[in-house]
């Protein structure tokens, strides 16, 4: 397996634990917080998924799928349209209401553009490359992306550890 497939397996991987949190539930248990300042299941897939997309898309020179494909309209969230939840307040947590099909379709849509962008030619070679300038060591290609991977996937285990708690709740 190269560099490439490790990737997509990973985030497949990633795509399928979204995908399991999310499964089966109302608008009120995606949005169920533990307390006041706890991220709900919504806000959690809404983020992970802005993060990959912001992230993906900078490195491979893509427009966001969140605006480029209507998924901002879609979900009709009082931020601007390049916000990925990166210091939002508990009030901003508290506004992410989406339903599973929304968070899953958004979420579906990022994936096969960072699956594109993975197959179409990203060889070991490419991993090298200096995308961000911002810190010290400049940050890889490989470095985003093992990242993304990291994040996305710690996102993704906080909302099916959400969900198990949900789904223990009475009434």
């Amino acid at each position: 397996m190269d560099s490439s497939g490790l990737l997509v397996d990973a985030f497949d991987r990633v795509k399928e634990t979204v995908h399991a949190a999310v499964a089966d539930l109302t608008d009120d248990q995606l949005a169920f917080r533990l307390d006041d300042d706890a991220n709900s299941i919504a806000w959690l897939v809404w983020h992970l998924t802005r993060v990959q997309d912001d992230h993906i898309a900078g490195v491979a020179g893509l427009d966001q799928v969140w605006t480029a494909e209507g998924w901002a309209d879609r979900f009709a969230l009082p931020f601007d349209p390049a916000a990925i939840g990166y210091g939002h307040s508990t009030a901003d947590v508290a506004a992410v209401r989406a339903p599973a099909d929304l968070l899953a379709g958004y979420h579906d849509a990022v994936h096969a553009q960072t699956v594109r962008y993975l197959r179409g030619g990203l060889t070991d070679d490419d991993l090298d490359r200096v995308v961000d300038e911002n810190w010290d060591p400049p940050v890889t290609l490989g470095v985003r992306l093992v990242s993304v991977v990291n994040d996305t996937m710690q996102h993704a285990g906080q909302a099916a550890f959400v969900r198990g708690i949900v789904l223990r709740r009475k009434g």
